[in-house]
């Protein structure tokens, strides 16, 4: 018979394995380590060696022989606190797997253990597992409420873990109700605990990432990827890399970053079809999207559409599948989708979408809604849901899903827009929509967008743009832009800022919260710089990267100061124009634009005449 120290040692060795992303190696262990414990036919071993199994599940794949093990001790133990905790995870579990109803009976049942049993530490994981059970678009109430008691319970326990449970579901009902104070109180509340907790690291800087994206603010990303980055590896979170890796996906989209889109939706493409998981495929479809490859995206729409759609279990990923597929069927131009994916949303009008655990907000219904009843037609529905979202995004502060959506908005939207942007004698630009043009200091950015306007569809070099495609080459690098030591010194007092900015909210002091913000901003300017793809550090010297930093911070400050002018101009630019190591813009065939394009160029010679081009 196995003792106890042998089951431990394997199950040290399993979590290991995983926390190093050797997933086989780890299921191996945690198998072999189960089946010791069942020989030695002691139930508690053998229930610590399956939650421990039940902790290395990935949310949202399929879940092998966890379930199975676990419902083993379950049937057998008589003891009610243990068979509260097995129950709890056998709720988690089937909640992971898309199986909801199959969890719910054992979501129940745990609650109902635990509140018998008078242990708050088993309460809080037990209330966790009800709540997991009940994550499906319908169950908004329930979640209310399992979420206030889970919060009265936690308040009184010491452990930070179990803590950062209630103000995460809190911290969730808050976000689909878009409360704004409480999300900001309970997001507070889960950083501050990340003081003793890696987990609560994680899923702070993950939250606030998703919370700043919300507000339209991106910059902030590196700075808290790489925390997130960081507290993955100590906290060994099985799915860690699935958030990190959306994190860089949706900001890359929103941001109109292709060749980020193109690694991130190339990874989330694979992993989608070899789980097959449908959620999944609609997430990768719209980061293809973002990589300005809807050839790519819309098979993934396919493989999901249709009789599969409508039979999608109403759980966690529910909206958001529904959501994005709607997004993508808008893009692509599949009409028959758009009708059958506006059916099923209709119900579900004027709801915050969100990535499970609120990791990334996806809009409103009411958006998507809105340009889905456009193209079906429905014209008095789509001006209700789209005069709802922009009031909604106006309220909440969501500046970059407000210009978006306003930026297709009226019935100039759909019958075609006039915008000019052409370079006169004298050093100016004239920039904006027709009747309501205006002058602008000439910049590199506006020469950039202008070369990008009269080559539609067509991929253009950063070195080109640069005006370094005389004789030009990749020399080289000359080494990391910041070294470890900056970055900690960088990180160190990007943390200190974050306290400071805290203290000067609360104090309303608005001179000195103006200048600690400006020292942040300043700080992750030059994080942002100094990081690439997947928290890689990028380096000096190379002529390909420093024309591709150098064109997008000139397109991006263009569209910036291009806001000021003409808003729904600056959302079109961001939304269609790519930036990267090649630089794009993609027409859009369903919304025609005329561009005037003509004029003088700074050196006073004459550019070519007026571009019509379908966007």
């Amino acid at each position: 018979m196995a003792p106890a120290p042998a089951v431990d040692d394997l199950l040290d060795r399993a979590d290991a394995a995983r926390a190093a992303g050797r997933g086989d190696d780890a299921s191996a262990l945690y198998d072999e380590a189960i089946a010791l414990a069942r020989a030695e036919d002691d139930l508690e071993l053998w229930a610590r060696a399956a939650l421990r199994a039940a902790e290395s599940q990935v949310f949202g794949s399929e879940p092998g022989t966890v379930p199975v093990h676990l419902h083993q001790v379950y049937d057998r133990t008589t003891d009610p606190t243990l068979r509260a905790r097995l129950a709890a995870a056998l709720a988690r579990s089937w909640s992971y797997a898309g199986e909801p109803a199959r969890a719910r009976p054992f979501g129940e049942e745990a609650a109902r253990l635990a509140e018998d049993s008078g242990d708050p530490l088993l309460l809080v994981d037990c209330l966790d597992a009800a709540l997991v059970t009940r994550w499906g678009p319908d169950e908004l109430d329930d979640r209310r409420e399992l979420a206030l008691r889970l919060g009265d319970v936690a308040a009184h326990v010491e452990d930070p873990d179990q803590r950062l449970r209630a103000h995460l579901w809190a911290f969730q009902v808050a976000c689909e109700v878009l409360d704004l104070p409480a999300m900001h109180r309970h997001l507070r509340a889960v950083e501050r605990l990340g003081a003793d907790s890696a987990r609560a690291r994680f899923f702070g800087a993950t939250r606030r990432a998703m919370l700043d994206a919300l507000r339209g603010r991106l910059d902030t990303l590196p700075t808290l990827r790489a925390i997130a980055e960081d507290a993955v590896a100590e906290a060994g979170l099985a799915d860690g890399w699935m958030v990190i890796a959306g994190m860089d996906g949706f900001s890359a989209w929103m941001r109109g970053d292709a060749d980020t889109c193109t690694a991130v939706a190339t990874v989330v493409e694979e992993f989608a079809i070899d789980e097959g998981l449908p959620g999944v495929h609609t997430e990768a479809a719209l980061i293809w999207l973002g990589a300005g490859r809807p050839d790519r995206a819309a098979p993934l729409l396919a493989a999901v559409t249709g009789p599969a759609l409508a039979d999608l279990a109403r759980d966690v990923n529910w909206l958001q599948t529904m959501q994005l597929a709607l997004e993508v069927a808008l893009a692509v131009g599949d009409t028959d989708t758009v009708a059958q994916v506006a059916e099923l949303l209709g119900p579900y009008a004027g709801r915050a979408v969100l990535n499970a655990g609120a990791v990334m907000f996806h809009g409103v219904t009411d958006d998507t809604l809105s340009r889905a009843y456009d193209v079906l037609g429905e014209a008095d529905d789509a001006r209700t849901c789209r005069e709802r979202a922009l009031r909604t995004y106006q309220r909440i502060g969501a500046s970059w899903w407000h210009d978006r959506l306003a930026a297709t908005s009226g019935p100039a939207s759909s019958a075609g827009t006039a915008w000019t942007l052409a370079p006169q004698a004298g050093g100016t630009w004239l920039v904006g929509a027709e009747g309501r043009t205006a002058a602008v200091p000439a910049t590199r950015g506006l020469a950039h967008l202008h070369e990008l306007l009269r080559r539609p569809g067509i991929d253009v070099a950063a070195l080109d743009l640069a005006g370094g495609t005389s004789g030009s080459v990749d020399a080289g690098d000359l080494g990391p832009v910041l070294d470890d030591q900056a970055r900690t010194a960088y990180k160190r007092r990007l943390d200190e800022l974050e306290a400071e900015i805290a203290e000067a909210e609360d104090w309303s002091d608005a001179g000195r919260l103006a200048l600690l913000r400006d020292e942040r901003d300043a700080l992750l300017t030059e994080l942002v710089a100094a990081t690439g793809l997947a928290g890689r550090r990028r380096v000096v010297g190379s002529s390909q990267e420093r024309a591709r930093v150098t064109v997008r911070k000139a397109i991006v400050s263009a569209i910036d100061k291009l806001e000021a002018v003409d808003p729904v101009l600056a959302r079109h630019l961001r939304e269609r124009v790519r930036t990267g190591s090649a630089c794009r813009y993609d027409p859009d065939p369903d919304r025609p634009v005329a561009w005037t394009l003509v004029g003088t160029s700074p050196d006073g010679h004459p550019h070519a005449g007026t571009t019509r081009l379908t966007t």
